[in-house]
């Protein structure tokens, strides 16, 4: 159809305009690269400075996220990062050992965090169900999640949403921006496919 000049296209009524296609949160979960390590600092540094998710005070560094990414190669614990198309760095998850002595061996601590604007979109629990995947082809028999028990009910509802029941409250054991707090302990045994390797070395048999 040709316009002369001067006419004006007609508009369609908003009832009969084809809806816009819809916005697409596109991402992909990976393990986790020491490129990555600056992202998830800042992830992580901003609930440090804004939040009582983490009950940190100080902003961690990069030594401290390369120390850590290292401790978690060396023990074969998953350390995942989600990624948007064009590479940037959504969120992390990661599993730690819960405790340094031996017999906690096949019990770890996970770890989420999501960057501004990838929460409520199902990344949390896509990021949390790939970290106990990953556990348990690794012979991990439990998860516990440590968390805040101030404006913690969307972490609360994520976790028992993939089988975490609680386990425990201690209350008042932190403090930060002026406030008292509190934690709140869930834990998920796994299916443990896997056979756990050992954190450290094996306890010495008794003569």
């Amino acid at each position: 159809m040709q316009f002369e000049p001067g006419d004006r296209r007609r508009v369609l009524p908003r009832h009969l305009r084809p809806a816009p296609a819809p916005e697409v949160f596109a991402y992909a979960i990976r393990p986790a690269r020491s490129a990555d390590l600056p992202h998830i600092r800042e992830i992580y540094n901003h609930f440090v400075s804004n939040s009582v998710v983490t009950l940190d005070e100080r902003r961690s560094s990069i030594p401290y996220w390369r120390e850590k990414f290292a401790l978690l190669s060396r023990l074969g614990l998953p350390f995942l990062v989600a990624v948007s198309p064009a590479g940037v760095v959504l969120g992390y998850a990661l599993a730690q050992p819960w405790a340094g002595r031996n017999a906690y061996r096949y019990t770890v601590e996970d770890s989420i965090y999501l960057g501004p604007g990838a929460g409520g979109k199902g990344l949390g629990a896509a990021l949390l169900q790939e970290l106990i995947d990953a556990c348990e082809q690794l012979g991990i028999r439990e998860m516990v999640a440590v968390i805040s028990d101030s404006k913690a009910e969307a972490s609360i509802r994520l976790h028992a949403r993939l089988g975490f029941v609680e386990a425990g409250r201690t209350g008042r054991v932190g403090h930060k921006f002026g406030r008292d707090l509190g934690t709140v302990y869930m834990k998920k045994s796994l299916k443990h496919t896997g056979r756990r390797k050992l954190f450290g070395r094996r306890p010495v048999s008794g003569g």
